[in-house]
């Protein structure tokens, strides 16, 4: 009697742990069945993947979807919709909204809001404050938490832990893997006079690359001191990255495609404040200095850091224009294009987005194809040729910094726990996104 599948995605190639290979791949019950020649088996649907790329699904680490507080911008249902777009089928999202998620109840309402309109899977993680220090071994702990996330440099929202001793108190007390904007806020007073009025390209001269380092430094040694384990955001310069190199006992890093792409000699005049954000995007010697992080692994993962603002915001004149940008919906496209310009393996690619996510994060089921995880699918036409336009983004602001770019490489399904969610820049399943799971606080049946 011939196996029966929900369903069978055909004919592609399978990117995975043991490398690229021709297989097909069985669904059932929203996990991974079967992987191999499926032919004779029976399914409900049997989806052609002839000439596409079928990748573990892509997990973007760091997003702020602006729910509760900031909808104007954003909200989880249009996040989440551009996440998929774009072919990510699991986000984490950052806590500095409004009400900020630093308690129980806030985290409950974001997990509330999610339920029945997020469009991918999701986790919120729990801001680290001087005030919630102490109720953090419990916050962590609750489902739907990826872990900790403190701003040691402020950006948007008022979340901030700027000294030593906060940082401490949060991390003597936590188990778990933390998260870490770095930037100096110390330095970044003392430079907020270097800001030029009307002038976005006096960004990274302010929130230079010292700001930077010294905030990164702080935390591998407080770390280092405690035997915790943190989390990097967003590195930028050459000189964290060297630094991070010898840190790997406590310290991951994540690197985004904003700051892989993009530099400040081109971004600053073509952009303008759009090409503002925190950690800026600095000059050409840093975003070679990223690219050599990822060609020799310390780099660990990529996160989008999509923060969208509505157009209208980031035309203020800088300083005053906002910093943050959408990114979520085009982590894909983008890195695919990088793939295809040879600058990494899609095998490095899929590390960086899905099995790396999942080692340090400590996803369970997700991150591989293979029987018993998960059934998440980010399919690619690695030989489509297309351009990413303002028309395209799903996020409610419209705009990217990517307008008019053409890419080698592009993501044409989204399949989340075995449902095709997205295909063809078509949504098709209603939003049923749930709250991952993690090995580290798994509940009980």
């Amino acid at each position: 009697m011939a196996e029966t599948f929900d369903s069978i995605y055909a004919g592609g190639t399978v990117v995975n742990h043991n490398g690229s290979v021709r297989a097909d791949v069985g669904v059932r019950d929203g996990r991974f069945a079967a992987l191999g020649d499926l032919t004779r088996a029976d399914a409900g649907e049997r989806i052609d993947c002839k000439g596409l790329h079928l990748l573990p699904g892509f997990i973007d680490t760091q997003v702020h979807f602006r729910e509760p507080g900031l909808e104007h911008k954003e909200d989880l249902e249009t996040g989440s919709r551009a996440a998929v777009m774009g072919g990510v089928t699991a986000v984490f999202e950052m806590p500095n909204t409004s009400p900020q998620t630093v308690t129980a109840a806030a985290l409950e309402d974001k997990l509330a809001r999610a339920r029945g309109r997020m469009h991918c899977d999701f986790a919120f993680f729990v801001g680290g404050t001087h005030d919630n220090a102490r109720d953090l071994p419990e916050l962590e702990r609750l489902p739907g938490v990826p872990g900790v996330k403190v701003f040691i440099g402020s950006s948007t929202g008022d979340l901030l832990v700027e000294d030593d001793g906060g940082i401490e108190a949060i991390l003597s007390r936590i188990s778990r893997r933390a998260a870490f904007h770095c930037e100096d806020e110390y330095r970044l007073r003392e430079r907020a006079g270097l800001r030029v009025e009307n002038d976005p390209s006096s960004h990274p001269v302010w929130r230079d690359e010292e700001a930077a380092l010294l905030a990164t430094t702080r935390l591998v040694n407080i770390a280092r001191r405690l035997g915790k384990r943190v989390h990097v955001l967003h590195v930028t310069s050459a000189e964290e990255m060297v630094f991070l190199a010898g840190a790997k006992d406590v310290a991951s890093v994540e690197v985004t495609p904003n700051h892989l792409t993009m530099a400040a000699e081109e971004a600053y005049p073509r952009l303008g404040s759009r090409a503002q954000m925190n950690p800026p995007v600095r000059g050409e010697r840093h975003r070679d200095a990223l690219w050599r992080a990822v060609f020799d692994g310390t780099a660990d993962i990529l996160g989008s850091d999509h923060a969208p603002h509505t157009l209208q915001e980031k035309a203020k004149v800088y300083p005053a224009s906002p910093s943050g940008m959408t990114g979520v919906q085009t982590l894909c496209p983008i890195m695919l294009d990088h793939v295809a310009a040879g600058r990494l393996s899609l095998e490095r690619l899929v590390d960086m987005t899905s099995a790396g996510p999942a080692r340090l994060f400590n996803i369970a089921c997700k991150g591989r194809i293979a029987n018993g995880y998960d059934a998440d699918l980010t399919i690619v036409d690695l030989k489509r040729h297309a351009t990413i336009t303002n028309d395209w983004i799903a996020s409610r602001s419209q705009w990217t910094p990517f307008d008019g770019k053409q890419v080698n490489g592009w993501p044409v399904g989204t399949v989340i726990r075995g449902t095709k969610v997205m295909w063809e820049g078509e949504l098709t399943a209603p939003s049923a996104g749930a709250a991952v799971r993690f090995l580290e606080t798994l509940q009980p049946a």
